[in-house]
């Protein structure tokens, strides 16, 4: 890792702040509804939890943040506390999440645009150029300067929210209590709706770790690291639990579950139809940002693992600007392998998978950092003490990240475990290789 001499050159509180905001607040928040509507009103508890479990997360990286600056987040953690291999299977597994990840808000970016651009609906191949453009575009602007695209993030992030602010707020004005009976509408126990309800939301939350990754590019890692991911997870509850709430206040459950814009029809409501356009320009600029924030943390993972001789060195690359250029560009073209090998299909499949594989692969890295955790506070390392705080928080963290793994279903377990698994070939090469 390089130690710059210019610290005008890295991401200060805010900048990063954004980047973990940004990196939450992608499509989730503008699709998920539609599938909470399946348990009604009781589905707010899923949002409640799953913030509680991010604020949970947010709190034990923050820690471990100030004690392992290190670029790589999750992945540093996990090799700090169980060695090369375990470090190699995070930070692989999230490297894998987010060339799905990118390749799906992609997809979603295109699709929002559609509104504006009609023709995107019905043209596979120009829907598929112009998520590569989007792609690309980006690539291009994170792999000449990290700075550069944490402006960008700022600036998507602020743009993204005001949209978000306007439907909450305005929903408060036109709350129809009937809406929350019954509270449960679906044919499952309480329990099993708060459960799914939570393992859903929680898709939306994942991104908390986003400013643990570019640790060598920001300025006083230490300090700034901790604030970032407290500040962008409390602020990202407090949206997310605010705007449902909204939503259910303006649309039934029956009604939001037959749309594919919930956000769009409540604004509609409240003022008329050409409301549409002011979500869809949200949702492009939601997408659009945190896809900048997405590739930018792409070349993070990899720059960490060859710097400590777990990859090539060619991924340990980076320019004048402090960017790590090299793995950027293997990402992003890796995502464009991706997208094109399933042009030819609706993708909604494809976007399915993409977003199981990497929630399940995200998960594990925050089940591993736990565990580094709460092992730091039994051996002493790293200054942590054996205080009953720290086992309290070891268990919580790894208990909902448990309960959160298996609440995404077999499906989901399955397709990442399989994804984590062919790193392990590519272990076994490069440690051959260096």
């Amino acid at each position: 890792m390089s130690n710059s001499k210019n610290s005008s050159k890295k991401l200060g509180v805010w900048t990063t702040t954004a980047l973990v905001v940004g990196g939450m607040i992608g499509s989730g928040i503008f699709s998920l509804p539609v599938a909470l509507a399946q348990f009604g009103g009781i589905s707010l508890f899923g949002w409640l939890f799953a913030a509680l479990g991010a604020f949970i997360l947010a709190k034990i990286l923050g820690r471990l943040s100030k004690v392992i600056p290190d670029t790589g987040g999750p992945y540093a953690y996990s090799r700090a506390g169980f060695g090369d291999f375990i470090g190699f299977f995070v930070g692989w597994g999230y490297w894998l999440s987010l060339w799905a990840t990118n390749a799906a808000i992609a997809i979603s970016f295109v699709s929002y645009l559609s509104v504006f651009i009609p023709t995107l609906k019905d043209n596979s191949f120009l829907s598929l150029i112009t998520a590569l453009i989007t792609i690309w575009l980006l690539t291009a602007l994170n792999s000449y300067s990290v700075k550069g695209g944490g402006k960008t993030q700022l600036i998507t992030t602020i743009l993204k929210i005001v949209p978000l602010l306007a439907i909450t707020v305005g929903g408060f004005f036109f709350i129809n209590w009937s809406n929350f009976s019954p509270f449960n509408v679906s044919e499952v126990s309480s329990i099993q709706a708060i459960t799914i309800s939570t393992a859903i939301c929680l898709f939306a939350f994942l991104g908390i770790e986003a400013a643990t990754i570019p640790a060598g590019n920001i300025k006083s890692p230490e300090k700034t690291i901790p604030k970032a991911t407290m500040y962008g997870t409390i602020a990202v509850s407090i949206l997310y639990m605010a705007s449902s709430f909204a939503l259910f206040s303006v649309l039934p459950p029956a009604e939001m579950a037959n749309t594919v814009s919930p956000f769009s029809d409540a604004a509609s409501k409240m003022w008329g139809a050409n409301a549409e356009y002011i979500v869809a320009a949200g949702a492009c600029i939601s997408t659009f940002g945190a896809l900048n924030g997405w590739i930018l943390i792409s070349g993070q993972m990899p720059l960490a693992m060859a710097n400590d001789g777990i990859l090539p060195k060619p991924f340990a690359k980076i320019n004048k600007n402090e960017s790590p250029y090299f793995s950027i560009i293997v990402s992003s073209v890796i995502v464009t392998i991706l997208l094109l090998l399933n042009q030819t299909k609706g993708l909604a499949d494809v976007y399915t998978y993409m977003i199981l594989l990497s929630t399940v692969a995200t998960l594990v890295s925050y089940i591993f950092s736990v565990s580094a955790f709460g092992l730091f506070s039994i051996e002493r390392k790293y200054g942590f003490k054996p205080k009953l705080t720290n086992f309290i928080l070891t268990l919580i963290g790894f208990g909902f990240s448990i309960w959160m793994m298996f609440g995404s279903g077999h499906e989901a377990v399955s397709v990442g475990f399989i994804g984590l698994l062919l790193g392990i070939p590519v272990y076994i090469w490069s440690k051959r290789k260096i």
